[in-house]
């Protein structure tokens, strides 16, 4: 059985962070999109997020995350 993954990784080192992915979509063994951008600043960029897994969750997670992030002044 083949498995596929998305990687998403972070870094951080002092007050210095880095976050970076792979920028392919896929559905079971269907690559959907070749570029996309896994990685996003939110809140007046001072939050960076990164997602992966099934795309329609991540995108309602995400859409969760800034509405929460909206509601507490960007508090996390």
């Amino acid at each position: 059985m083949e498995r596929h993954a998305t990687t998403v990784l972070g870094v951080r080192i002092g007050d210095k962070v880095v976050l970076g992915s792979d920028g392919q979509v896929t559905m079971g063994d269907i690559v959907i999109k070749h570029r996309t951008c896994k990685v996003r600043k939110l809140y007046d960029d001072s939050v960076l997020v990164g997602f992966s897994g099934a795309t329609a969750d991540a995108m309602a997670l995400l859409d969760q995350l800034e509405g929460r992030l909206e509601e507490f002044n960007g508090n996390l």
